[in-house]
């Protein structure tokens, strides 16, 4: 009944080796987004923090519109990584989509 357990446990030890180093390869990239004609330049790594961060200086007596450039930028930022994330976790799954078959 238990003859497959040797197997199963070398299945499991592949997965969580192949999950770090996902997480690891998704850390290592960088994603980055302008707002504003390059007046806010946003840098996040793939866990999605941010790394890097430049505000030009003229946005600095402007606060309704720095804000205003900083949100799209985060949520531009946000949505390249995630969409990474789905890719690389497709790309692990083999191209398997639980959602809906084979991609």
């Amino acid at each position: 009944m238990f003859e497959g357990m040797g197997n199963m446990s070398e299945m499991l030890k592949g997965f969580e080796q192949n999950a770090q180093k996902f997480k690891e390869e998704l850390a290592a990239k960088t994603f980055s987004v302008k707002a504003g004609g390059g007046m806010i330049e946003l840098t996040l790594n793939g866990n999605g923090e941010v790394i890097d961060l430049n505000i030009d200086d003229e946005l600095l007596e402007d606060k309704d519109s720095l804000q205003i450039l900083l949100i799209g930028a985060i949520n531009d930022a946000n949505k390249m990584v995630q969409q990474n994330q789905q890719q690389a976790a497709m790309g692990m799954l083999g191209g398997i989509n639980p959602f809906g078959g084979v991609k």
